[in-house]
């Protein structure tokens, strides 16, 4: 298998030869480490979050400064108690390490939850794979890349 950094520029070359990830000398561990290397606020840091709710998994991207309500992912995966998946099934479902998920050119076909909060933003950044890479996309590239569903991850409802 290829290196999960060539896995992402191959699928965004199919879908837009124009965006090319960011690469960093360090990596960036967190949210506010990201923003800072970009000089950009931490909402526009796109987390992904890979949950589970009894056997099924949905990843969930949301703004950095956004907490994703559990009854949100409850509703979204339908019913089980919500759970951060653990380190060894983000590997195993996403194909990338805690902290690197790219929300697409996923090993393993999920839901996607894109969360409405991203929307205030003309670009923002997502994991490319590796935790030194960063990818700038609009939300709309990001909605359609992904193809997921926009949702308010804030909201209980």
């Amino acid at each position: 298998m290829s290196n999960p950094l060539e896995r992402v520029s191959r699928f965004i070359k199919q879908y837009d030869p124009a965006i090319e990830p960011l690469i960093f000398q360090e990596k960036l561990n967190t949210t506010e480490e990201a923003a800072q290397a970009l000089g950009v606020e931490a909402g526009q840091i796109a987390k992904s979050i890979l949950f589970r709710c009894s056997d099924r998994y949905g990843l969930f991207v949301a703004a950095g400064d956004v907490r994703i309500h559990p009854k949100r992912v409850k509703k979204c995966l339908e019913g089980g108690q919500p759970k951060m998946a653990s380190p060894d099934e983000v590997a195993e479902i996403t194909g990338f390490q805690v902290g690197a998920v790219c929300p697409f050119a996923l090993q393993t076909e999920v839901p996607v939850f894109v969360d409405s909060s991203l929307e205030r933003f003309p670009v923002v950044y997502t994991a490319a794979g590796i935790a030194e890479s960063l990818l700038p996309v609009s939300f709309q590239a990001l909605v359609e890349m992904t193809g997921a569903r926009v949702i308010d991850a804030q909201s209980a409802e």
